[in-house]
Parts: structure tokens; C-alpha cells; sequence
């Protein structure tokens, strides 16, 4: 049996960073760009290849509430 394996080879570290950087790039403000990155990072967790609820764990307190 032939499986179509996807394997991204990178840190979280570095998919956090990638995601940030892009979504500063394409929003008017911090707040927004914090959100798109979450999003993003989010929808590439989701469809992972192993199987978790990516939703249940965001739900906690928002980032902001470490940055300041």
C-alpha cells in the first residue's frame, strides 16, 4: 500500500516565526497580524497528518496576555 506522506522538516519555532512574519507583512496592525498568524498556524496544525483537536487547545488565555 502506497501512503501520500507530507512531512514539513522545520521547528515549531521556526513555523511560528514564518507565520508571524508573513502576517505582519499583510496586516495594518499588531492585533491583527497576531490573529492572522494564530489562524494560520492553526488551519497547518489542523491538517497535520496525526490526529488532535487544535481548537480545544486555543481556547486558553490569548497571547497578548504574556507579552505585556
Amino acid at each position: 500500500m502506497t501512503h501520500n506522506i507530507k512531512k514539513l522538516d522545520t521547528t515549531l519555532g521556526d513555523l511560528i516565526a514564518a507565520a508571524s512574519e508573513v502576517a505582519f507583512e499583510y496586516s495594518d496592525n499588531d492585533k491583527e497580524a497576531y490573529r492572522l498568524a494564530r489562524l494560520a498556524l492553526i488551519e497547518i496544525l489542523r491538517n497535520a497528518s496525526y490526529s488532535m483537536n487544535v481548537e480545544e487547545n486555543f481556547n486558553g488565555p490569548s497571547i497578548r496576555k504574556y507579552l505585556n
